[in-house]
C-alpha cells in the first residue's frame, strides 16, 4: 500500500518538497489525515493543500475513522456539548469517585494507552489536551512528571485511560542528579498494563529526532506484543517541513505497519551522511545496574540484543505515525479519535465522572511544582519540598488553601519569595487560577516559604 505525501504542510503552507513515501510493492494509495475535517483538496503546483496530523497504513481503520468522523459531524447540530469531568476538591469525595461502580453502556468499549518518551517531549501537554483540563503538570524544564499519574478520557460508550508517565532515564542519570526511584520505575512498570504504547518524540529538538532514544528502544523491544504508533510532535516549531519525512525514516527504519517506506532520494553533501556512532559496549552502570528491580528489567533483554539496539536508530514495528502539535487542539483531536476507534469490547474501569486517579492534594502540590519550575532557575525548584497546611471551603463555596514551601538553603529561600515577595505572590496566583478551572470554584491560595533545618 503506497503512502502518498501531499505537498503542504500544516496551517503555514509551507511546500514540502517533490519527495513521495512510497511502499515497494506501489498498491493503492492511503491518505493522510487532516486534523480538523480530515479532507483533503487538490490545488496548487505541488499536489494537495491540507493540514494533516497523520498517516494511516490500513485502510480498514482508516474508513472506521472516517465513518466515526461523519457520524460525530452529523449528530453535532442536534446534541450538546458535554464539558469534561473535573476534580472534586474534596479527597473523600475523590475516593468514593474513584471507588464508585462504572456507569458503563451495553456495548462499552476500553482503550488503556500507556505515553512514553524522553523528558520534555511534550508527553502531560498531550494528555491534558485529550483530557480538555490541565490535570497534569508541564514545564520546559526535564522530569516535571516525577510518577506515573492517569486520566480518564470518557466519551459516549468508550472511555480511553490515559497512562502518563516520566520521562525515560538511565540508571547513571538517576543516580547524578539524585532523581527518585519512580522516573526509572514507573514507566517501565505503566507499559506492562497498557492497550497501546505512544511513543513521542520532539521534532523541534535537532539532538532528539535523530534517533530513537536508547531506552525508548530498551522498552519497545521487550513488549512487541503490545501495539505502538510514533508521533511526533512540536512540528509547529519545525521551519522545513520536508525534514518531518526524513525523521519518519529514519525513527521508523523505513518500515510502517509491516510494510516498507521509500523516500526518493535528494542529493546531499557527503557530511550529511555522517552520523555518530553509539558506543556498542555496554556499560554496567547504565544498563545493568540500579535500585531494586532495575537490574531486573533490564536483564530480559540478552546482550546481543541489546547490542543490536545500540546499532538501530529506530523502530520498525511502529502501527501509524502522526504529526502533530500537542498544544494544537485541532490535531491532537485527529489523534483522540484515533484511539475512540482502536478501542476494543471492553469493561470500564472508572465512573465515567472521573477525570484522574490523583488526590486534589496531589493536584495543587503539583501544579505548584510547575511554577516553581517555570520561574526559578536551574536546581531550585526541584530542591523545593511542599507541605499541605491548610484544605478548606468557605462560606461562599471557594476553597481555601495553605501550602508552605520548605527551601533548602537560605539563597533559595530568597530566590522563592522574590523581591518584596514578588515571585511567591506571582505563583501563589498563577497557581490558584488553573486550580480554580481544575476543581470549578475560586481557589484562594496562599503560599509561605520556610527554610528546611
Amino acid at each position: 500500500m503506497a503512502l502518498r505525501v501531499c505537498a503542504r504542510f500544516l496551517r503555514g503552507s509551507a511546500v514540502l518538497s517533490s519527495r513521495a513515501v512510497r511502499t515497494a510493492r506501489q498498491e493503492s494509495a492511503s491518505w493522510f489525515l487532516t486534523a480538523g475535517n480530515a479532507a483533503c483538496g487538490r490545488g496548487g503546483r505541488n499536489g494537495f493543500i491540507f493540514t494533516p496530523a497523520c498517516f494511516i497504513t490500513s485502510e480498514a481503520f482508516l474508513n472506521r475513522l472516517m465513518k466515526g468522523k461523519a457520524a460525530a459531524a452529523a449528530e453535532a447540530d442536534g446534541s450538546f456539548y458535554r464539558l469534561p469531568a473535573s476534580v472534586p476538591p474534596d479527597s473523600g469525595e475523590q475516593t468514593s469517585l474513584l471507588m464508585r461502580h462504572p456507569d458503563q453502556p451495553d456495548n462499552s468499549k476500553v482503550l488503556k494507552v500507556a505515553i512514553i518518551g524522553c523528558p520534555n517531549a511534550g508527553k502531560s501537554t498531550l494528555s491534558n489536551q485529550l483530557l480538555g483540563r490541565k490535570v497534569f503538570s508541564v514545564s520546559k524544564k526535564v522530569h516535571t512528571t516525577r510518577s506515573r499519574a492517569l486520566g480518564v478520557l470518557t466519551e459516549d460508550d468508550t472511555q480511553i485511560i490515559l497512562l502518563d508517565t516520566p520521562g525515560l532515564t538511565t540508571v547513571s542519570k538517576a543516580k547524578r542528579h539524585q532523581l527518585e526511584k519512580s522516573l526509572l520505575v514507573d514507566p517501565w512498570n505503566t507499559v506492562k498494563e497498557a492497550d497501546l504504547m505512544v511513543v513521542m518524540v520532539d521534532v523541534a529538538d535537532r539532538w532528539m529526532c535523530g534517533r530513537l532514544d536508547f531506552e525508548v528502544l530498551k522498552c519497545l523491544a521487550q513488549h512487541p506484543d503490545i501495539p505502538a504508533i510514533l508521533v511526533l510532535n512540536k512540528v509547529d516549531l519545525v521551519k522545513a517541513k520536508d525534514r518531518l519525512l526524513d525523521i519518519t525514516a529514519v525513527l521508523t527504519c523505513g518500515v510502517v505497519n509491516g510494510r516498507r517506506m521509500r523516500v526518493r532520494p535528494v542529493i546531499k553533501p557527503p557530511w550529511a551522511e555522517k552520523r555518530p556512532e553509539r558506543d556498542t559496549e555496554l556499560l554496567p552502570d547504565e544498563d545493568n545496574a540500579g535500585p531494586e528491580g532495575i537490574a531486573e528489567l533490564n536483564s530480559v533483554l540478552s546482550k546481543e540484543q541489546l547490542k543490536a539496539l545500540r546499532s538501530q536508530q529506530g523502530w520498525p514495528h511502529f502501527k501509524d505515525v502522526f504529526m502533530l502539535s500537542s498544544v494544537d487542539k485541532e490535531d491532537v483531536e485527529t489523534l483522540k479519535s484515533y484511539f475512540m476507534v482502536a478501542a476494543k469490547p471492553g469493561s470500564w474501569q472508572y465512573h465515567s465522572e472521573v477525570l484522574t486517579d490523583q488526590s486534589p492534594e496531589e493536584v495543587c502540590t503539583n501544579i505548584i511544582r510547575e511554577k516553581l519550575l517555570e520561574y526559578l532557575p536551574q536546581e531550585v525548584p526541584y530542591s523545593v519540598t511542599q507541605s499541605v497546611e491548610l484544605w478548606q471551603e468557605g462560606e461562599n463555596c471557594e476553597l481555601n488553601i495553605s501550602v508552605k514551601l520548605y527551601a533548602k538553603k537560605d539563597t533559595h529561600m530568597r530566590m522563592v519569595i522574590g523581591t518584596a515577595g514578588q515571585m511567591v505572590t506571582r505563583i501563589a496566583q498563577e497557581a490558584g487560577e488553573d486550580l480554580s478551572r481544575v476543581f470549578l470554584r475560586e481557589v484562594k491560595l496562599k503560599l509561605s516559604v520556610k527554610l528546611r533545618r
